[in-house]
């Protein structure tokens, strides 16, 4: 693509890996921020959703060798075609995600003379319980790259207490958090009419508990710990219960799930329906949200249940345990437990009064806690302190995003005020 420079707007160049990532994780806060005031261009490996991206007036160019596997000379090729399309976008922000383009992207910018380089920590590959190489390897790379950077988001706090832990200045570290949109993430009339449509669809019968899973099918995911719950499950539980799996099958990836395994659970009335976008049609369906992965930084899929009003089990893990309060919204178990996993969802099969507190206690924890225009806000902070700490350049640009938002907020707030008018 060819981009017009627009000097009477900063330019932020947002980074991932795939544009899958730029359209479940970022489009709603890219959307924002093109609405504050910024000339917002994404780059990411090609993709359906860039294309989605580039017809609503979000710019994107693609970067065809980023690949979330290992491979060093397509690593190489990266960093060369990355490199160039900092120097043609010429950004004066680049907002890096992912791991990948977060140590590339970071190195790229300061070596490509970006005035300022912000990276989003969107959960750190290792944690404390990860062996030694691991840890040395990912650590090591985030210490470095954070060299180069001016500003850390971090989601979760356990990883902000890892980044001040590995030498991090604490200036350069924010506590982002994370959220959704609750607007969209909401059960309503239309929504019950549509899962009630989905589960004739998939040939489930009225008042057979649905328990539903969302995530890429690989195994770091924790589908054995999943799978495993539901073989004993059905070999020594009278309830009837539906397994429905939301997510893209990964070949590629070495901890793929094969076609076999699949297909052997598909034999115990496992569903295997791919990724979806009617993701809140689907919650809305399920009687029990279940995350059984063993990494996370601080899942959505886990929020938009608990703002969806679902009960949810997840395992003991960072970010997990920022959304789920043990005996409160839902139930933790430790990963690799799956008999714990098991008793769990048969305690809550059997009870539907502690279901249904668990689902109006996410529900309000997600109405405080999770709202997608607190990352949102945080961020704009975030630009707009870095702007004006860098040189006057960018006074004017930063009243403009300020008159940006202040129009904003003046519109979303039209109907109330014309409606007090009217009283």
């Amino acid at each position: 693509m060819t981009l017009q420079l627009d000097r009477e707007r900063p330019r932020v160049l947002h980074v991932t890996t795939t544009a899958m990532s730029l359209g479940w994780l970022l489009e709603p806060q890219l959307r924002a921020f093109k609405a504050a005031g910024f000339d917002v261009v994404t780059a990411s490996a090609p993709g359906q959703i860039a294309e989605r991206l580039e017809a609503s007036g979000l710019a994107h160019i693609a970067v065809d060798a980023f690949d979330r596997g290992i491979d060093y000379s397509a690593d190489i090729r990266a960093a060369r075609e990355l490199r160039a399309v900092i120097d043609h976008c010429a950004p004066d922000i680049i907002h890096t995600h992912n791991p990948k383009p977060g140590v590339m992207g970071r190195i790229l910018g300061r070596v490509s003379r970006v005035p300022l380089v912000v990276n989003t920590v969107h959960g750190l590959y290792a944690q404390p319980t990860d062996g030694f190489r691991r840890r040395l390897a990912v650590y090591g790379a985030e210490r470095l790259a954070a060299q180069f950077s001016h500003a850390e988001l971090v989601q979760s706090i356990e990883d902000v207490e890892t980044l001040l832990r590995l030498g991090v200045p604490r200036e350069r570290v924010h506590l982002l958090g994370n959220g959704i949109d609750l607007e969209r993430f909401r059960t309503t009339e239309h929504t019950r009419e549509r899962a009630s449509r989905l589960r004739r669809e998939l040939g489930i019968e009225a008042g057979v508990p649905i328990i539903g899973t969302i995530g890429r099918l690989v195994w770091e995911k924790g589908y054995r710990d999943l799978f495993k719950a539901v073989e004993q499950l059905r070999a020594s539980s009278p309830h009837r219960f539906a397994v429905v799996v939301v997510g893209p099958r990964e070949p590629s990836k070495a901890d793929g799930i094969a076609d076999g395994e699949i297909e052997r659970m598909a034999g115990l009335g496992v569903h295997f329906i791919g990724p979806r976008n009617d993701v809140e049609d689907l919650l809305a369906m399920f009687d029990l949200f279940i995350l059984s992965s063993r990494r996370e930084g601080f899942p959505r899929a886990l929020m938009e249940a608990c703002a969806m009003g679902v009960p949810v089990i997840a395992t003991n893990v960072r970010g997990c345990r920022q959304v789920v309060r043990h005996g409160y919204n839902g139930f933790l178990y430790e990963p690799g437990a799956h008999r714990a996993l098991s008793a769990s969802i048969s305690r809550l099969l059997d009870d539907e009064l502690t279901r249904r507190r668990f689902g109006e206690a996410g529900a309000i924890r997600a109405q405080v806690e999770f709202d997608q225009q607190r990352v949102i806000d945080r961020t704009l902070s975030v630009y707009r302190s870095l702007l004006r700490s860098r040189t006057d350049r960018y006074n004017d640009s930063i009243d403009l995003v300020a008159e940006a938002a202040s129009k904003r907020e003046r519109e979303a707030n039209a109907p109330a005020d014309s409606l007090s008018r009217s009283a």
